[in-house]
């Protein structure tokens, strides 16, 4: 499904976007705020990062998660609940066996992918 978001720009919506460590599906997209669900293979993990203009609130919703926000590490685990505040550096790993699911909400004053400020990856994708 396609959605409008301005008289030149079109969503997807549920459409599944493949990234190296598992990918997404946009569940909602508005001037307000953006809602994906995050699908991360077993023992993969996200770059070391930070944003400038967006904060995440991230609920999991299946699986075992380690999340670094700055210096500090926690498992998490279904039903859990943690914010990442615009500027944090933050991290998600999935430490289990099976796929893991987080549901994200971002809010803030843009939301696109090239507001990924990446320090740390295992794919190559830091930009020097």
């Amino acid at each position: 499904m396609t959605i409008a978001k301005s008289m030149s720009q079109e969503v997807e919506i549920n459409k599944f976007e493949s990234r190296p460590w598992g990918g997404y599906i946009i569940l909602l997209d508005s001037n307000y705020c953006k809602v994906k669900k995050l699908v991360l293979n077993p023992k993969k993990r996200f770059s070391l990062q930070y944003h400038h203009k967006r904060t995440e609130t991230w609920t999991v919703v299946k699986g075992e998660l380690r999340i670094t926000l700055d210096n500090q590490e926690k498992i998490y685990k279904y039903g859990e609940t943690i914010t990442v505040s615009v500027g944090t550096k933050h991290r998600v790993e999935n430490i289990g066996s099976e796929p893991a699911e987080l549901i994200e909400v971002q809010t803030g004053s843009y939301f696109g992918e090239d507001d990924i400020v990446r320090l740390e990856d295992d794919f190559g994708r830091v930009k020097q």
